[in-house]
């Protein structure tokens, strides 16, 4: 089973100044292509709740989820984080998401989010916005099952097709 955390940086919903919407849009879209949520959190934008949250994850999940903290704002800290834990960063996983989502908008190319690996999990950042956060899972959660296979040791791949 394929298990995933998702958790929500916001100082504004922490404070419970705004309700998130990002974290159970992207919990649903998880769960639609077959991931089983084992829980959520919601940390504010200070590095060390947010590394701390990320670790945590990372011993309980294959899959850990952001959302938020991925722009150049003063306080957006998660892809620093992110990279700092990470052991590989898989850079084309970032680079689908910015690719995709300069389709709909150019701000899309101020996304600093960070994809990698930490042991067996593998962690990605996705904006802050509900729709810029399910549109950046769409554009690459086809390819978060195998890189969790791989990670689980199962490197065997399909045979080719003839074309």
């Amino acid at each position: 089973m394929r298990t995933a955390i998702v958790i929500t940086v916001s100082d504004s919903s922490f404070h419970g100044r705004r309700k998130d919407l990002s974290g159970p849009a992207v919990a649903e879209a998880l769960e639609e292509k077959g991931f089983q949520l084992i829980g959520s959190a919601i940390v504010p934008d200070e590095p060390a709740q947010i590394r701390d949250a990320i670790l945590d994850a990372t011993r309980e999940a294959s899959l850990i989820v952001t959302t938020g903290g991925t722009g150049v704002a003063p306080r957006d800290h998660t892809p620093d984080v992110t990279r700092e834990l990470c052991e590989k960063v898989i850079d084309g996983i970032s680079e689908r998401m910015r690719a995709e989502g300069a389709k709909q908008t150019q701000l899309a190319a101020l996304s600093r989010a960070v994809c990698g690996t930490r042991g067996k999990a593998l962690i990605l950042n996705l904006p802050g916005s509900p729709k810029g956060a399910t549109e950046s899972l769409a554009a690459v959660i086809d390819l978060l099952p195998h890189i969790i296979d791989l990670l689980h040791g199962e490197t065997a791949h399909p045979p080719a097709r003839e074309t």
